[in-house]
């Protein structure tokens, strides 16, 4: 049993987060490997200074923010844009505020309140909700497209085209097996494809997208109850990553991210 009068390890506060650094630094980048490579800079960081790591907001913001610091002391489009099929992800970047993007991840998809998002990044919470709603703005004029869902229960499904539709993209189907998602991928090419894990006769959404990918190399983000067991660091695994159950604002925040990355294939990357 753990003696709560001894103080926390800092491997325990920074163990559990390291999944969601993953997350982040994959969907920041567009791969997996190059997000890999960043989290794992960020371990590095720590090791060598532990006193970077401010744990005074919790394990995962402290993680956070020194990742931030790292992530901003380098020309961030460029991070992305080694790939000669990566130009149009890194032309849609060069548009966008400095840090929106980040901003609209952190907040969105990992979850951070404003106050902790300002301190993640080392700004004042003002600063913090303009850059969000920035971001929302940017991307979503900037960036639109087709999409094919791969959910087999139709609530989720009617709730994820809807928050589509209200982006401004495009349904081009919803598939319920992962033959009928093969099916409409090949009828209908899409520029991303938005897949839960387990489907409704006992297949998997992520053997579908294995299928198309060869054929179609667009981005995929995938819809799970257990993210966590996708993120270990090992592959091929997904650069795109959405819990269940998930907030709207989730689902937004990662297609928009997702879109920006349309010339690349993004399971196993």
């Amino acid at each position: 049993m753990t003696d709560p009068s001894q103080p926390t390890k800092m491997s325990d506060l920074v163990a559990p987060e390291l999944p969601f650094l993953r997350r982040h630094a994959r969907a920041l980048t567009g791969r997996q490997d190059s997000g890999d490579r960043q989290a794992a800079a960020t371990l590095e960081a720590i090791l060598a200074d532990p006193s970077c790591f401010d744990a005074s907001r919790g394990g995962k913001a402290g993680l956070f923010r020194v990742f931030h610091s790292i992530w901003t002391s380098i020309d961030a489009p460029d991070a992305v844009s080694g790939d000669p099929l990566r130009a149009q992800a890194t032309q849609h970047l060069a548009t966008l505020t400095p840090n929106s993007r980040e901003a609209l991840l952190l907040h969105t998809v990992e979850g951070f309140s404003i106050d902790d998002l300002a301190f993640v990044m080392g700004i004042d919470a003002a600063e913090a909700d303009a850059l969000v709603e920035t971001a929302r703005a940017e991307m979503q004029k900037s960036v639109s497209g087709r999409v094919l869902i791969i959910e087999d229960e139709a609530i989720i499904a009617m709730d994820l085209e809807g928050i589509l539709s209200m982006m401004g993209h495009e349904v081009t189907g919803v598939a319920r097996t992962r033959d009928a998602a093969v099916e409409m991928g090949r009828k209908q090419q899409p520029d991303l494809i938005l897949a839960d894990i387990q489907l409704a006769d006992n297949s998997s959404g992520i053997d579908a997208v294995k299928t198309l990918l060869p054929e179609l190399d667009v981005p995929v983000i995938f819809i799970t109850a257990f993210p966590e067991r996708l993120l270990t660091g090992d592959r091929p695994e997904p650069t795109f990553l959405i819990a269940k159950p998930y907030e709207p604002d989730q689902v937004v925040g990662a297609v928009s991210q997702a879109m920006f990355f349309a010339s690349t294939a993004t399971l196993g990357a």
